[in-house]
């Protein structure tokens, strides 16, 4: 029988995950821009991300950035910056940018996925986010806080995992269908790098909490 706290997690996580976010939105981007394997390699990176916040989480390292201002801006002006290049590329790349979504280069989609491990790695407001989630799930005095912090951080991970894969699947298949479209392709490049510079600009603009 599951325990009660357990599913209260299952819950809460599902809610916040499916709630539209940066990642959510970077993901569907490279989905409709790139195709369904670039979209699924994103989400992957992205999954990532949580697993490397959820470790920090746990050593406590992301309580440096509740508590220091200069830490939580040197995060959120690295990350913001990063969006924001990408997005300048993509804009500036003519039609090298689009890959196709069934024969994207091994090469691409490694670069496409640490892409996904960095948007989401730098931005602090998700290391902030674990850090006033996962507690409320961890009992103190139960022992093993840090282990506790990896198993419900990595179980949030999956759970974004099988989420984010399926609007992945969702936006990459759309995104296979209007690339079909004359012209297209030219508006997919500059609604992508609007959207990364937009999400860079959203993140400047973060305040810490």
């Amino acid at each position: 029988m599951l325990d009660a706290n357990l599913i209260l997690f299952l819950t809460a996580s599902l809610a916040l995950i499916a709630t539209p976010g940066q990642d959510n939105i970077y993901i569907v981007t490279r989905g409709i821009a790139q195709g369904r394997k670039a979209a699924l390699v994103s989400a992957w990176g992205v999954c990532t991300g949580l697993v490397v916040h959820t470790t920090l989480a746990a050593v406590g390292l992301s309580a440096l950035l509740a508590r220091s201002a200069v830490a939580f801006s040197v995060i959120k002006y690295v990350g913001a910056g990063y969006l924001i290049y990408l997005g300048v590329r993509a804009l500036l790349s003519g039609n090298g940018f689009a890959l196709s979504g069934e024969d994207a280069p091994a090469a691409g989609l490694g670069k496409v996925f640490w892409q996904g491990v960095a948007s989401n790695v730098l931005n602090p407001k998700v290391a902030l986010f674990f850090l006033a989630f996962l507690p409320q799930f961890v009992e103190p005095g139960a022992g093993k806080v840090a282990f506790r912090f990896l198993i419900f951080g990595c179980a949030f991970a999956l759970l974004a995992l099988l989420l984010t894969s399926a609007i992945a699947v969702f936006s990459g298949s759309l995104g296979d269908r209007l690339r079909n479209r004359p012209g297209f392709a030219r508006v997919l490049r500059w609604m992508t790098g609007s959207v990364l510079v937009g999400l860079g600009l959203r993140l400047v603009f973060v305040e810490r909490r």
